[in-house]
């Protein structure tokens, strides 16, 4: 979460930091992705979606941002009591709710569920904001309505290191103004060395700058 970067696409004209409407910046073309078809998040994803964080071993089911309790609650949710963390998604996504927007990646023959990029409105994700080193950021002033931040990303261990999460951010780019996202907002990673697939969490740089966004605020290699 290193480089906290906004960007906004659908126009052709420079890309700018902070401030500027999605229709100023133009979008770079991105390296050649893997054959997936990515589309908004859904009810009817529900059963893929949750076998991605089964697969992948991840207990969070994507909840962490909507936790109200400290770390150490969180850590116990996830040991005891990760099924509440998978109804509350699965919930989310039957409801349309904001806390479950998002792009998944489809792919393979059956075109099932490999890949997942959150995609949610700020006010929803105060979290990520009040994290110590992102409190208070001159980049983050100003109105925050129709503010969007990609707030995750997790992709099936089979399809990691083929584009995936490059696709599912240039979906988002294009989708995100159909939800009243003005502006994307998202905090990347750039390690200065390999790290863990888990460490990439929150996604590539390059996933981002691949669709337009520019750094705003940068803590290398990691915040």
């Amino acid at each position: 979460m290193s480089d906290p970067l906004e960007g906004r696409a659908e126009g052709h004209g420079p890309a700018n930091a902070a401030g500027a409407p999605m229709a100023d910046v133009e979008v770079v073309a991105a390296a050649p992705m893997a054959d997936v078809e990515v589309v908004a998040a859904a009810a009817a994803h529900a059963a893929g979606l949750t076998a991605l964080f089964e697969e992948d071993g991840s207990p969070c089911y994507c909840r962490f941002w909507h936790f109200s309790g400290d770390n150490n609650a969180w850590l116990d949710r996830c040991a005891n009591a990760r099924q509440q963390n998978r109804d509350e998604l699965v919930a989310a996504l039957g409801a349309g709710s904001d806390e479950a927007r998002g792009v998944v990646a489809l792919g393979g023959a059956e075109r099932g569920v490999v890949g997942w990029l959150k995609v949610a409105p700020v006010a929803i994700m105060s979290k990520v904001y009040a994290r110590r080193l992102y409190r208070r950021l001159p980049c983050f002033d100003g109105p925050r309505d129709g503010v969007f931040v990609i707030g995750c990303a997790l992709v099936a261990p089979s399809w990691r290191h083929r584009g995936v999460t490059t696709a599912m951010v240039g979906a988002a780019v294009r989708l995100a103004p159909s939800w009243g996202a003005r502006a994307l907002e998202a905090f990347p990673r750039r390690p200065r060395e390999p790290v863990a697939d888990g460490e990439m969490w929150t996604g590539p740089a390059s996933a981002f700058t691949a669709h337009g966004f520019v750094e705003v605020n940068a803590f290398d290699p990691t915040p």
